[in-house]
């Protein structure tokens, strides 16, 4: 009918009629080498048969945000650094803010991207009420989620780390050294990662048939403070219920793994000789402690820098296929962990 308005195709219903994903139809529209000549000429007609113009390009070489609950941790360096050196090679400045966990500090960010037009945000972030995503889409500010509180929104860009899979690393690593008392000083209950972690734990526990008496599984505070004050208070409560103490801690961070060796050394118990310390992260202070730790390597910088990626392919228009992407953790083997010191369930 003259004067009625064409329907203007998606990529998405491109994609459907060639029979090829999102992101190859993203890849023909940006000149990718990674589409074979058949498929490329096959959307390339479809697109001119259909008209499709697509939306012009945010430009770059402008600001992007990168969020975080706080900025003096060994953990937020290392995601600072991967963002950073990841827009860096883009040409893109990054602006950092630290909200401290407060909805009052994310909603202050929000005003301040509002001004200074930023391209993108990364957030590092507790959980946004959907009031600060409606804000973000208003804005139409992309943004991408690295180690979530809880499950994204789907189709919300996410990067994170097999936390489940790296605990059950741990724990398989200490049975396979004969350790049978083992616990877990789990990180924040309501943080995604802590959760995963500590059902590693569990899981690990359980096929191996191991016991996790009360008290075992202790959840802290990503910090060295917490560590020593869950070990304490365990090995204090074991004590006075006279059962006999763990050989072995799987802590789910770094730090609360210093702060566990602390509260051994106070006790005047050695690493790994009576007890054996695995931690989680494998910031670079690790290899320089004494002894240096055993812990699972959390890729940080790595799931920063992909997470900047990801939200460069937000800006210039491309579409994500992949909204949830875990990058692999591995044990990593050092000084803190041995075999299970001689007692009562050494085995024979």
């Amino acid at each position: 009918m003259a004067g009625q308005a064409r329907h203007k195709v998606t990529i998405g219903e491109i994609a459907a009629e060639a029979g090829v994903s999102n992101a190859t139809v993203s890849k023909v529209l940006n000149g990718r080498s990674d589409v074979s000549a058949a498929t490329r000429e096959r959307v390339q007609e479809i697109m001119d048969r259909h008209h499709y113009q697509r939306r012009r390009p945010r430009r770059r070489g402008g600001i992007v945000d990168l969020v975080m609950n706080e900025l003096d941790s060994l953990w937020s360096i290392e995601i600072i650094r991967g963002a950073q050196e990841a827009l860096a090679e883009a040409g893109v400045s990054m602006v950092l803010s630290a909200v401290h966990g407060s909805s009052t500090g994310t909603g202050e960010w929000l005003e301040q991207i509002a001004g200074r037009r930023s391209d993108g945000a990364i957030l590092v972030v507790s959980d946004l009420t959907p009031r600060q995503r409606a804000r973000l889409a208003a804005l139409k500010v992309p943004f991408v989620l690295v180690d979530p509180v809880g499950s994204a929104d789907a189709g919300v860009p996410t990067i994170g780390a097999t936390n489940w899979a790296g605990a059950i690393s741990a724990v398989d690593h200490l049975i396979g050294l004969g350790h049978r008392r083992i616990a877990h000083l789990a990180g924040p209950r309501q943080l995604l990662c802590s959760r995963a972690r500590a059902d590693g734990y569990r899981a690990a526990m359980e096929r191996a048939e191991l016991p996790v008496p009360d008290g075992w599984l202790r959840f802290g505070e990503f910090n060295d403070a917490s560590g020593r004050r869950q070990l304490t208070d365990l090995l204090d409560e074991t004590a006075a219920a006279g059962g006999l103490p763990p050989t072995a801690v799987f802590a789910a961070s770094d730090l609360q793994a210093f702060g566990a060796y602390t509260a051994l050394r106070e006790r005047g118990l050695r690493i790994p000789q009576d007890i054996s310390i695995v931690g989680f992260d494998d910031v670079p202070v690790t290899r320089w402690s004494d002894p240096m730790l055993t812990t699972v390597r959390q890729p940080l910088q790595d799931m920063a820098a992909m997470a900047a990626r990801t939200l460069l392919r937000l800006v210039d228009g491309e579409e994500v296929d992949l909204p949830r992407v875990e990058l692999s953790t591995r044990l990593v083997q050092r000084e803190s962990t041995g075999p299970v010191p001689p007692g009562p369930d050494t085995p024979q």
